[in-house]
């Protein structure tokens, strides 16, 4: 049996951060993560790899790009192994950052094994008992599936075996056109692969702006096949190959391929904790906690995937950085959940911050503005032969900044300083007056920020005396 101030549960970004802060602080702490390593989903089966799977599929395209230009030849699906291991390398290198030892020389005690719950004070972990004052739950989440009929019957991939598979398929039905969809599709696409795009909704991308989606659907079913508003009714193996029996406008439609990918959606990863035991109540699934991350029990705090907020590993970390201090000194530390960016990294990017166009004007009504600028017309994006896109900054007729969106190469990158006006408050006005070096990418947030300039100085009465003065004055 043994005493800790804190135990955190789940060795991820939410976790980490906040075992590394309280013991940095001098807390006693214990960080528990059911796997062999820390990092989390997002360091093994997520983010990671996912991006070095990107990067690779990127570079394999512009070599298959270059090698028809000299008339010779290069295929992607002969050298996956080598995009294989960039994954695992990538993978490698960070779990250095992140391993036991980093936390044990800060004085974490980092228990590996499944946590459960044995009262609202106890925890055990493989044979270990741990009595704890203070709790964090941050086990992340897991894929699910919908219970479509034969699913059980075949053999699928998701997100976290996908990385581990060692030639690249000839062909892949993926079923989700959700972030973790769209940017596997596209990577295996690049890569060689026919792939084909199942979404159930109605809409592609619903969360993001509408004109948005529309500019990102036209570039990706350059390279696969999309289709919405699809209703999968039965999967099945035939002869080797994955069969999808499906509904599209009232129609039988059947699709084939030599994988399926199924990328429909996460779920909390809370059952083996036993929150029955802890008396921490549990609400559609998550764990149901105030605004300031505390559960039922006022000493056990959740946070991440496990409760319903916004799912990415850089929310997970602001969460966790408020429960430091929630937990160890009785504050009520909460994340702005209205400035938090997140970006989808397809190509071209797409980057999303505050209310969509649509989402403004519902709740402002005609006191709202756009200002819009596209790629194309800044110089940068000219020369790198990457027009492709656009810049929309969404305000009250204040300046009041509501929204920004964009597609773009890397526009994750230069869109950054739109979500730092925002949480300054400051308006759009602000963003003109920066400087910005030319020819730099971001000249795409000053091309919109002057936009607002520009109606405000020809639209002024004294711009409207000026011209009649010069005209006098002739």
């Amino acid at each position: 049996m043994k005493d800790y101030q804190l135990i955190v549960i789940g060795g991820g970004a939410a976790g980490m951060t906040v075992a590394a802060g309280a013991a940095n602080l001098g807390v006693k702490v214990a960080l528990i993560e059911k796997k062999k390593h820390l990092g989390g989903d997002c360091l093994h089966v997520g983010c990671i790899p996912s991006k070095a799977l990107i990067a690779a599929s990127k570079d394999a395209s512009s070599m298959m790009q270059a090698a028809r230009v000299l008339g010779a030849e290069f295929d992607g699906r002969d050298h996956y192994k080598t995009t294989k291991a960039r994954v695992d390398k990538a993978r490698a290198i960070i779990q250095e950052h992140d391993g036991t030892e980093r936390f044990e020389k800060i004085g974490v005690d980092v228990y590996i094994g499944e946590a459960s719950f044995q009262s609202p004070y106890e925890l055990k972990v493989g044979d270990d008992l741990l009595i704890g004052k203070k709790f964090v739950i941050a086990t992340g989440s897991k894929p699910t599936v919908p219970p479509i009929d034969g699913l059980d019957n075949v053999s699928y991939l998701t997100n976290e075996n996908v990385f581990e598979e060692e030639t690249l398929p000839e062909s892949i039905i993926v079923i989700g056109a959700g972030t973790v969809g769209l940017e596997l599709a596209q990577s295996f696409a690049r890569l060689g692969s026919q792939v084909t795009v199942l979404e159930a909704q109605d809409a592609f991308l619903p969360k993001e702006d509408e004109s948005v989606s529309a500019l990102l659907r036209s570039q990706l079913e350059m390279a696969l096949h999309l289709e919405i508003g699809v209703k999968v009714k039965q999967i099945a193996e035939v002869a080797g190959r994955i069969k999808v029996t499906a509904e599209v406008d009232g129609e039988t439609v059947e699709y084939e391929a030599e994988k399926l990918l199924m990328a429909t959606g996460r779920a909390p990863r809370i059952e083996e904790l036993r929150l029955d035991r802890a008396k921490v109540d549990v609400k559609d699934g998550y764990v149901d906690v105030t605004s300031t991350y505390r559960t039922s029990q006022s000493h056990i705090f959740a946070i991440g995937d496990t409760i319903k907020t916004l799912p990415f590993t850089h929310a997970a970390g602001e969460e966790g950085k408020a429960v430091v201090a929630n937990a160890l000194f009785g504050l009520w530390n909460k994340v702005d959940y209205s400035k938090m960016p997140w970006i989808t990294f397809t190509d071209p990017e797409v980057f999303h911050v505050g209310l969509t166009e649509a989402e403004a004007r519902e709740r402002h009504g005609d006191d709202i503005e756009v200002f819009e600028a596209k790629l194309s017309e800044v110089d940068r994006f000219v020369a790198d032969r990457q027009e492709t896109g656009f810049v929309k900054i969404i305000t009250r007729k204040n300046g009041k900044i509501l929204g920004g969106h964009a597609v773009g190469m890397t526009a994750g990158d230069w869109m950054q300083i739109v979500v730092y006006a925002m949480q300054r408050g400051d308006k759009i006005g602000k963003l003109s007056r920066m400087i910005y070096p030319y020819p730099s990418r971001s000249e795409a947030v000053k091309k919109a920020a002057d936009l607002y300039w520009r109606k405000r100085l020809f639209e002024s009465p004294l711009t409207e005396l000026a011209r009649k003065y010069f005209e006098w004055t002739r």
